[in-house]
């Protein structure tokens, strides 16, 4: 008795027992889970699919370690899917998170705790019971030794074990994000990773929480991981149809077109092709003319970040909004989907694409009225005109864009002088972008050479993948190509990629920072149940941030283009928001006809 009045005390404080309390098998941050209690598979999962084979991927750069959570050092492809979270999504649902480890939540009416009964068959990869004490442990390793970010966004959390299958967060903060962001938290097996610094590469292979181990590599050159026969949770119902190749190998290379003729030559099976011209160009060949290679483009016109070259604005050069906005007319989209694209692409127009977020028209309504108590700090255009890049006639001929580009460098100060771009000190203009896949320099040149005709000197510099993360760790660029934005909704990334507090988070790949900002985030943290205001905030927040010119957009695809070795069967079905290519399974009857290779049939 006196055992449970202590348990109780923990749970609820003097007995203060909220009103309204859930205790459920899901959580969601808007709306209800589709799937309910006792539901035995997702949809979009073939339940019967059989489980064996070997898959091999090929990825581009290196790596040397395998903890995804290091500081520094670049790691293994697929080195997060080792660790399993208290609980886990699906791709049929936005913001759904269905009990794993947890094997139900429990939290209050305002949020401000949130307890999680775990499964008492959770396993670690040794075969070690999954604990409250790793939880525990979980969280305060990544509270001081994880990303730093994470830290400051969980500041004031604080978690207490109840008994061996029972933990309790209080929250502060008071919102079901932070509910579901603790329902997420990645679970490292106490009595191995104690003695492990999370914040330093690991070159030892780890013991786990999740269906896969590493059974073999090479430390910069492949990396294969073999199912756990054991793992508790195969036939979990949010496991079930998943999990479907007892391999999974990843090879490693360096150069896109070697990595393309091994594909084709047949020493990895599957490959997602980004590169228009390639995918128009490139597949030719005796396996794919035989029918053992097969191409296919997959629907996916799901919401989409905005893509773009974007500027480093804490670049003195590059600071002033003007500067952003006429280096942004001399980028011919136009042409480049004619001549480099095929014509496959559609220009990207805002941080939330093909969502019901987009900032498109005029601002009204109560996205107005938010915009308004910002009058004063906003350029006029918010408020005058809809947000489209500039556009040409797509024959190559830039003159009226040119010309208005040179009248905002003039109004910013600068002229173009004996062919040459300068300030009034006499230097000239000039910035480099940053890229880690040469495939990007042919889509780069045209764009250097139009800047060069407004005597901007854009220099185009290509470094590995491992130097890149360095680079953008420290900002130490000044251009790059990256994403922004994006997802069904707003969301709590946004901080990270907008909000001054978190300005040295790798995800802020702009350095950009105002007040306005802040607020609008602030906002859309607030506000992720409620989704009117939610609409609203992200609005004007992607209204806000095209104004200021913080990327040149690119474009994006409302397809996924992939290649495969004819190998795989998978669902008839696709999921709401993917394409489900983790429910594929391997397919013996079709790896037979397959000719030998050096990547297992």
């Amino acid at each position: 008795m006196r055992q449970l009045i202590i348990i109780l005390l923990m749970i609820f404080p003097a007995f203060g027992y909220p009103a309204n309390v859930v205790v459920s098998h899901a959580i969601a941050l808007r709306g209800e889970p589709k799937y309910a209690q006792g539901f035995e598979h997702w949809r979009y999962v073939n339940p019967n699919a059989p489980r064996g084979g070997y898959v091999t991927y090929g990825a581009r750069g290196s790596f040397d370690n395998f903890n995804r959570f290091a500081r520094r050092g670049s790691s293994a492809p697929l080195a997060e899917s080792m660790i399993d979270s208290l609980m886990t999504s699906n791709e049929d649902e936005d913001n759904v998170l269905y009990g794993l480890i947890a094997q139900t939540i429990e939290y209050p009416d305002d949020y401000s705790w949130v307890i999680f009964h775990l499964d008492p068959r959770a396993r670690a990869s040794d075969g070690v019971p999954i604990t409250a004490d790793d939880v525990v442990f979980s969280f305060n390793k990544f509270m001081t030794q994880g990303i730093e970010t994470l830290a400051r966004l969980w500041e004031g959390i604080t978690v207490t074990k109840i008994d061996d299958l029972t933990v309790k967060f209080t929250t502060p903060q008071k919102d079901k994000s932070t509910t579901m962001q603790m329902a997420e938290l990645r679970i490292f097996p106490k009595h191995y990773w104690k003695d492990v610094d999370l914040s330093e590469p690991l070159v030892e292979v780890p013991v786990v929480s999740g269906p896969y181990t590493i059974s073999d590599y090479s430390m910069g050159q492949y990396v294969v991981y073999k199912r756990n026969k054991d793992y508790w949770a195969l036939n979990h119902p949010t496991q079930k149809g998943l999990l479907n190749f007892d391999f999974v190998r990843y090879d490693m290379y360096k150069d896109d077109t070697v990595m393309l003729e091994a594909f084709k030559k047949g020493e990895y099976d599957f490959r997602s092709e980004p590169v228009a011209k390639v995918w128009i160009t490139g597949y030719e060949g005796k396996n794919i003319d035989q029918g053992y290679i097969r191409k296919e483009e997959i629907p996916y016109s799901v919401p989409k970040p905005m893509i773009g070259f974007i500027f480093n604005v804490t670049r003195p050069q590059l600071s002033d909004r003007r500067i952003r906005e006429a280096i942004g007319y001399l980028f011919d989209f136009e042409w480049s989907n004619t001549n480099l694209f095929y014509g496959l692409y559609k220009r990207e127009l805002s941080y939330f694409q093909n969502s019901d977020n987009m900032a498109r028209g005029l601002p009204q309504g109560r996205e107005l009225e938010i915009l308004n108590g910002f009058k004063d700090q906003l350029p006029p255009e918010v408020f005058t005109q809809e947000f489209n890049p500039p556009k040409t006639d797509g024959s190559g001929n830039i003159r009226p864009q040119l010309r208005q580009a040179l009248s905002l460098f003039k109004q910013a100060g600068w002229q173009l002088k004996n062919g040459k771009l300068v300030d009034q000190n006499g230097q000239q203009l000039a910035f480099e972008l940053m890229l880690w896949s040469p495939t990007y320099e042919r889509v780069a040149l045209p764009f250097k050479e139009n800047l060069a005709k407004a005597g901007i000197d854009m220099s185009i510099r290509i470094i590995d993948s491992a130097q890149a993360t360095n680079r953008l760790r420290e900002r130490d660029y000044d251009m790059v190509v990256g994403t922004l934005g994006g997802g069904v909704y707003p969301d709590n990334m946004l901080q990270y990629e907008f909000h001054s507090k978190y300005i040295d988070s790798t995800y802020n790949n702009s350095g950009y920072t105002s007040p306005v900002v802040d607020a609008l985030v602030e906002k859309i943290v607030q506000n992720q149940s409620n989704l009117p205001e939610l609409q609203a905030y992200g609005k004007a927040l992607d209204r806000v941030l095209l104004w200021q010119y913080l990327v040149v957009p690119q474009w994006y695809n409302d397809k996924v283009r992939v290649a495969y070795w004819d190998k795989f069967s998978r669902p008839e079905v696709l999921p709401t928001y993917g394409v489900g290519l983790e429910s594929w399974w391997y397919d013996e009857e079709k790896a037979k006809k397959l000719p030998r290779r050096n990547a297992p049939n």
